[in-house]
């Protein structure tokens, strides 16, 4: 599992993305799609290009599944999250969970990069590592997560060919790991059935995260967390 961990944190740093197969048992995120499976059916659209009139989105997962804290607490996720970030900073933070529903006719979304949220200077580090977790099947014909390998250190370069993206297939269980410095985006949805998947997104922890986990999840709710948990 070491040199798994090794490995796939090397192709991380090179290329701005990696995959872990099979990092989850399949029965678990089936389950944990059960779970969100209402909170799906109660979501409306999203407004706007960017979040996709075609796409269902909502966070404050670990509210509303058990198995959310499997995903959040995975230890080889959590171990080259580690890696890429301890350079600048002490600890991690969790900075969103977030379920995404691409529905059939969705356009492919305009590349960006996650770390954009912060106003920082880019390019002397890392601001944050997301986590995507299929709940079905992903592939370029249904929407899969576009990837501009080595798009990380060519950070001044807004867009690149379409044609340079990658659409890696991944089923449930298996976790794909991308840069916040990564030019990415989702994919149009040209199959006849909507696509779900989980991001789960962790952060410099001394930023401001996205997703304000001191409200998603007050006392009442917190207080049951595992203290592992609690520190993110």
């Amino acid at each position: 599992m070491s040199a798994c961990v090794e490995s796939a944190a090397a192709e991380l740093l090179r290329d701005g993305w990696c995959v872990l197969p099979a990092a989850l048992d399949a029965s678990v995120i089936a389950a944990f799609a059960d779970d969100l499976g209402p909170s799906f059916v109660r979501t409306p659209m999203c407004q706007g290009v960017f979040y996709g009139n075609r796409t269902r989105r909502f966070g404050s997962l670990l509210r509303r599944s058990s198995h959310a804290e499997a995903l959040v607490r995975h230890p080889q996720v959590l171990d080259i999250v580690e890696r890429m970030l301890f350079p600048w900073c002490e600890r991690i933070a969790l900075n969103l969970t977030q379920a995404v529903e691409i529905h059939s006719g969705a356009p492919p979304q305009f590349p960006h990069r996650d770390q954009d949220m912060w106003g920082g200077p880019k390019g002397t580090l890392e601001y944050l590592v997301n986590v995507m977790w299929p709940l079905d099947r992903f592939t370029a014909e249904n929407g899969g997560t576009r990837l501009w390998p080595g798009s990380h250190r060519a950070q001044d370069t807004a867009e690149l060919p379409e044609d340079e993206a990658v659409v890696p297939e991944l089923a449930p269980g298996d976790a794909l790991l991308f840069l916040g410095s990564t030019l990415h985006g989702g994919g149009a949805n040209q199959s006849d059935r909507p696509r779900r998947g989980v991001i789960v997104s962790y952060c410099l922890g001394w930023l401001k995260p996205f997703e304000l986990q001191w409200l998603v999840y007050p006392p009442a709710i917190a207080r049951t967390f595992s203290p592992e948990l609690a520190a993110l």
